[in-house]
């Protein structure tokens, strides 16, 4: 395992900044496919959790294995939805299905007062790096 983020975030910005931070300490060296897939996550989960899911409640982060694990956890009960139909300016739904085909894994957890979602972000190494 390297390094836990497990500081308090507010913004989908301080969660972005704190997983930039641990891959970039991260060696090998994450590949930059896998960096934008990892802050594209994040971004997506910590803004659902403040827009649909009753604001965040924790928000932690870490590698192991070659994946990076994240949890975030918020004050909804609610599982994620996804977009019904094919509404050309329909509002929301889209980004659920797009954390799930970026990541390998995905666990919904209940918890008092809402629920936690972990994900698993597949991370490749940069072999340009020396």
């Amino acid at each position: 395992m390297t390094g836990t983020q497990q500081t308090p975030v507010n913004k989908a910005a301080e969660a972005r900044d704190r997983v930039q931070e641990l891959l970039h300490a991260h060696r090998p060296r994450v590949d930059e496919l896998s960096m934008i897939d990892a802050l594209l996550v994040t971004s997506e989960l910590v803004t659902n959790a403040q827009r649909h899911g009753g604001g965040l409640a924790d928000f932690s982060a870490r590698i192991a294995a070659g994946f990076l694990e994240l949890t975030v956890a918020d004050r909804s009960p609610r599982h994620p939805a996804t977009a019904i139909g094919g509404e050309k300016f329909g509002v929301g739904g889209y980004g659920w299905p797009m954390i799930q085909k970026l990541t390998s894994c995905v666990v919904i957890v209940p918890a008092v007062g809402g629920k936690a979602i972990t994900v698993t972000v597949p991370l490749g190494c940069d072999s340009s790096a020396g």
